[in-house]
């Protein structure tokens, strides 16, 4: 690591200028980072994540309740459904245990494509590679703007084999996706190239809860050049629109089948509530 790594990590000296993973302005996958614990951030996301801080002050709880209920999503379908294939859009920094240790722990043959556009989680993307022996992992430089490009991705289909179920997750990704760039399509186009069988996992900010914390901290990252939009739960429902949930549907992520949690979890699900976590999240399958 480089002296300028160090100080941009550490929080010391000066800030580097923009560059091509654009340190001197903050983002959203540094943010989430920091909020879960992480040290791949740099001053200018630590500045805006404290903005943050003091609009939703359980905004660090969210992320953590969020990535613990990703885990027992996927504990789920590999202990209780048979999946052994994870397609993951808008993978992030990547944060141990990623999906791909989640699902090899119960299935060590699972096969898992990690899919960003952000050259930060590029830079970082061999973290995301270290699969079992049994398994596969693979990373796709992608944009779930381009669907049909992600699924035609050699890399991709190397990996995946799309006429067998596949679990599609796109945890904390959609609220970065603002009305005008067509989720619902752009959803809808992923589920429909998947096989019959196949589960939709998908977890979004919410301000029904809390909404003028969560609506000053869009605010917050509006300001820094961040766009999305943040959903009610009937908005968030909708992208699971033909599909059949499984229990106990659309709910908050500290109360999805805790009977999945393991010790090992960042967070206790019984100590947070929904105000801090202000977060949908649910599981269905394809039919």
């Amino acid at each position: 690591m480089t002296a300028q790594g160090v100080a941009s990590q550490t929080g010391s000296g000066p800030e580097p200028p923009n560059t091509p993973l654009n340190q001197g302005r903050p983002h959203s996958a540094r943010m989430y980072d920091y909020f879960l614990g992480g040290k791949d951030n740099y001053v200018a996301d630590r500045e805006a994540a404290a903005k943050v801080l003091t609009l939703w002050p359980g905004v660090m709880i969210a992320a953590r309740t969020n990535r613990a209920w990703m885990h027992r999503a996927i504990r789920f379908l590999a202990a209780e459904r048979g999946i052994r294939q994870f397609l993951d859009i808008g993978t992030g920094i990547p944060t141990r245990p990623n999906l791909h240790e989640v699902a090899q722990g119960i299935a060590p043959e699972a096969r898992v494509v990690y899919v960003d556009n952000d050259p930060i989680v590029l830079a970082h993307a061999q973290a995301l590679l270290k699969s079992r022996p049994e398994g596969r992992t693979a990373y796709v430089h992608g944009d779930i703007t381009e669907p049909e490009t992600v699924l035609a991705s050699p890399d991709l289909t190397e990996v995946l084999d799309l006429s067998q179920p596949v679990a599609l997750s796109l945890v904390s990704l959609l609220h970065f996706v603002p009305d005008e760039w067509g989720p619902y399509d752009l959803v809808q186009r992923l589920v429909d190239a998947l096989a019959p069988g196949s589960f939709l996992v998908l977890s979004h900010i919410t301000p029904d809860f809390d909404p003028e914390a969560t609506q000053k901290t869009v605010q917050v990252y509006h300001s820094g050049g961040i766009q999305g939009k943040i959903r009610t739960r009937d908005e968030v429902e909708r992208f699971f629109t033909g599909l059949e949930m499984v229990e106990p549907g659309l709910e908050v992520p500290h109360r999805w089948r805790t009977d999945l949690a393991e010790t090992d979890s960042h967070v206790e699900t019984g100590d947070v509530t929904d105000e801090e976590v202000s977060f949908w999240a649910g599981v269905a399958q394809k039919s």
